[in-house]
């Protein structure tokens, strides 16, 4: 049996369809959450994707992380279920606490449209074991909110830790502070980051297929409880 990853759609998701795209590519079973339910179906992990969650009204994923599902994942992410926070999903796991820090307007407040190099710093969390530590991987980025911050204090502690999982290599496309792209849990079992890997699963319709070695590895951190289930 395939791990059942489960893809939430909030009021403005967008990314929702491409999300479960990249988990059927890499053989894994696709379930729709919806924002208003907080049933989880008996998911394996669950992929909070990017859009723009309630209009982005108040500020990015403020209001999604009151949603009746949100409550459900967090609940669930403290047993310790895969999470994954795809750039309006990474906005709305750190309003939810799930993930420390915020996002805000990109330096110079310009809307960020490109394909960004990564350099892959933790290839431990269950978002990306099937990566080599240091590797570079060509990832979409689009994002108007996309500057992480977090206070110095922070900062040192996810850098000491190595909870950083992503960086920014080529330039810095939106300000974050220490170039951080995505970052991790304390026990690495959730992550945010901001490009989009799922836009990334298949040479013909992106610019890689980089992307899939986030699906991937929660899969494989996931098939011994397929396997027992």
């Amino acid at each position: 049996m395939s791990p059942r990853i489960g893809v939430i759609t909030f009021p403005g998701t967008l990314d929702d369809v491409d999300a479960a795209r990249a988990v059927r590519y890499a053989d894994g079973e696709a379930v729709s959450l919806w924002h208003a339910d907080a049933d989880l179906k008996g998911v394996d992990a669950v992929i909070v994707p990017g859009g723009f969650s309630y209009g982005d009204y108040l500020r990015c994923g403020a209001i999604a992380r009151f949603a009746p599902v949100m409550a459900s994942v967090v609940e669930a992410a403290a047993k310790g279920m895969p999470v994954l926070g795809i750039c309006n999903g990474f906005q709305i796991l750190c309003e939810a606490g799930l993930l420390p820090g915020a996002l805000v307007r990109n330096e110079k407040l310009h809307f960020v449209c490109r394909d960004q190099w990564l350099r892959v710093e933790n290839n431990a969390t269950a978002w990306s074991t099937r990566y080599d530590q240091g590797a570079e991987v060509l990832i979409p980025l689009k994002s108007g909110e996309g500057g992480y911050m977090a206070s110095q204090e922070t900062l040192d502690r996810l850098e000491g830790d190595g909870r950083v999982v992503f960086r920014y290599v080529g330039g810095n496309p939106n300000g974050s502070r220490n170039d951080i792209a995505g970052i991790t849990s304390e026990n690495g079992r959730v992550v945010g980051l901001m490009p989009h890997p799922e836009h990334a699963i298949d040479a013909l319709t992106g610019p890689s297929d980089d992307g899939l070695g986030v699906v991937f590895s929660a899969l494989d951190a996931l098939k011994p409880l397929a396997t027992t289930a």
